[in-house]
């Protein structure tokens, strides 16, 4: 970015930042937020004065939907305008039937996100390292839920969809890289987090089997692909994917230590019986993942004793502890 350039900010609140100034203006309103989320969604393309119209206010535009939107259109110039000189009003563009959003040498997180994006998976193959950079980088421009205050009308809400489906599939690819760069401590957590988030987003499953191989927890591995199938079954009556069989195959087939890099497989068990007795590491990690999950119950249990011996009591609960395996969410 320019030291006079702008960026119209989509990942997240709606705003505009100016580099020159270093202000950051949001607009009060939420009128005014979603006239300018939808004409920056739109730069370039004239948006008629109906498709605004809808977009402010839906079903119910008011009697004279002409005037209101061109009343909110003066107001968003001046907001624009105040914040980096009277030039800025040229921005937004009149046209015979409705306004045009010219970024000139403005820009837009989003496209940002998008350019970092490609390099990243672009150098996934050849640098796993800098391909896991610049991905993370990539990740870092979000603040929030796309949009996050404007999502009522189509061209927002529609646009809120595609970014978020771009943002899961950079987060696969990130993790996927770490998996094959140096950049994997950590990772397990992480992924079961995102697993537990996307129980139907079976890259994140299958990410997290091979993180959990790594560590030398097969049976968990084995564990994930049984949840995933359960909760395909249940919600959408499907199999899992062939990606993810493969993964479990490969889990059950003994193939041999994975090469150094490979995010595949290393060594398990043919039978899936010989989980539970046959390989000394293999208990030994079930019987770590039991107690963990024992511990968790504990404190659970002790959690709900406290409250409802002061619910019995008629006495507030206090502070609740702290659960031993919560993880904070990345700020993604």
């Amino acid at each position: 970015m320019t030291a006079t350039a702008t960026e119209f900010r989509l990942l997240g609140p709606v705003e505009v930042h100016r580099s020159r100034s270093g202000l950051r203006v949001a607009p009060a309103g939420a009128k005014q937020r979603a006239l300018l989320a939808t004409l920056v969604v739109e730069a370039g393309r004239t948006v008629s004065v109906e498709r605004l119209a809808e977009e402010l206010w839906g079903a119910h535009p008011p009697r004279s939907a002409a005037n209101a939107v061109q009343a909110h259109i003066a107001r968003l110039r001046r907001l624009l305008a105040a914040a980096d000189g009277p030039a800025a009003h040229e921005t937004i563009v009149t046209e015979p039937t409705g306004y045009l959003l010219r970024l000139g040498e403005a820009a837009t997180d989003a496209e940002h996100f998008r350019r970092l994006s490609a390099q990243g998976r672009a150098a996934a193959a050849s640098d796993p390292d800098r391909a896991a950079v610049l991905l993370d980088r990539a990740l870092s421009l979000w603040r929030g839920p796309a949009l996050a205050d404007c999502r009522d009308g189509s061209i927002c809400a529609a646009e809120a969809d595609r970014l978020e489906e771009q943002r899961l599939v950079v987060l696969e690819a990130f993790y996927e890289a770490r998996l094959r760069s140096a950049r994997s401590e950590g990772i397990t957590v992480e992924l079961e987090r995102l697993a537990e988030e996307h129980p139907l987003r079976e890259r994140f499953s299958e990410l997290l089997m091979v993180a959990l191989h790594r560590a030398d927890r097969c049976s968990e591995a084995l564990a994930v692909y049984e949840r995933v199938r359960r909760r395909l079954a249940a919600e959408l009556g499907v199999e899992p994917g062939p990606s993810l069989r493969g993964r479990r195959e490969a889990l059950l087939r003994q193939a041999g230590h994975s090469p150094a890099g490979d995010a595949g497989f290393g060594h398990c068990t043919d039978r899936a019986e010989d989980l539970w007795c046959g390989d000394p590491a293999l208990r030994a990690a079930e019987v770590a993942r039991i107690g963990r999950r024992l511990e968790e119950l504990s404190c659970e249990l002790r959690d709900l004793n406290r409250r409802f011996e002061a619910l019995r009591a008629d006495t507030p609960p206090g502070p609740r502890r702290p659960h031993p395996h919560r993880w904070q969410a990345r700020g993604r």
